[in-house]
């Protein structure tokens, strides 16, 4: 028996399973499109006490070191303009509470439907206009509670496989709001929080989302709860978590639709 041989072809095996192995896990990386290029609508308002003039202005100088093409707009009206709804790939979207009327409703919607992102943290994107339920059922959740206002808490990863969490893990927000939600069960969620019994003792060992992704229409919609202080996103495994899921929302036009599709029923 010819063991040289026999140890060759075995190494030969191994180093092709190891390149299958880093190759699954590059392709599984590489899910998300590019920002460069991308043409990035950022609307922002509402309530002050989010800052969300300071949000934009952390996030839009990230989003042009990606090599965006970014508009800002600091009105609801833009969402009525058809030539600059029909010409973007994304929209980031940080506007809590307050109100939208029909028509710049359905400039967004009508775009989203077409197949423009959807991106946004917080009371921004899940805790606007709360009298317009249809913009809910487009987001796939609503805020409803934060106990105990500014705490710590833990932001468990759920979903490890996915282009957005790909290599983050469990980590802790500090001294900031604790979502809970209400949400549509049939989202595909990549993160959550456990509550405690410390404020309210019967919502204790409750899992509630924290980062979900859908589609309306043809649009990626991309939500993650942390974000009710732009210093929230200092913490590294926030910023990846918001950066990413914006870029995976840019990609609608471009990409093929995903599955994200997760009842918690079946």
């Amino acid at each position: 028996m010819n063991y040289k041989k026999i140890r060759i072809h075995t190494l030969i095996l191994v180093f092709i399973f190891l390149l299958g192995c880093l190759k699954d896990k590059n392709d599984t990386k590489g899910q998300l499109p590019s920002l460069d290029g991308k043409k990035v609508l950022m609307v922002y308002g509402g309530w002050d006490g989010h800052q969300p003039d300071i949000f934009v202005g952390k996030v839009s100088k990230w989003l042009l070191e990606e090599g965006v093409q970014l508009v800002i707009s600091d009105s609801l009206g833009i969402y009525t303009n058809k030539k600059i709804m029909d010409s973007i790939d994304v929209i980031i979207q940080y506007w809590t509470m307050g109100e939208i009327t029909k028509d710049q409703f359905r400039g967004l919607e009508n775009a989203v439907k077409r197949g423009v992102g959807l991106a946004g943290c917080h009371g921004g994107l899940a805790d606007s206009f709360r009298k317009n339920p249809e913009y809910q059922y487009m987001i796939g959740g609503q805020w409803v509670e934060h106990p105990g206002g500014e705490i710590d808490y833990k932001v468990s990863i759920v979903d490890t496989n996915d282009a957005i969490t790909f290599g983050i893990k469990d980590f802790t927000m500090k001294n900031t709001e604790q979502y809970y939600m209400h949400i549509d069960p049939n989202i595909k969620v990549l993160a959550t929080t456990k509550f405690t019994d410390s404020i309210h003792p019967w919502i204790k060992d409750r899992v509630i989302p924290v980062a979900w992704k859908t589609y309306y229409g043809d649009g990626r919609i991309f939500y993650l709860s942390i974000g009710h202080k732009p210093i929230d996103f200092d913490t590294a495994e926030a910023k990846k978590l918001l950066l990413r899921g914006i870029t995976w929302a840019s990609g609608s036009k471009y990409n093929p639709k995903e599955n994200t599709l997760q009842s918690v029923y079946d």
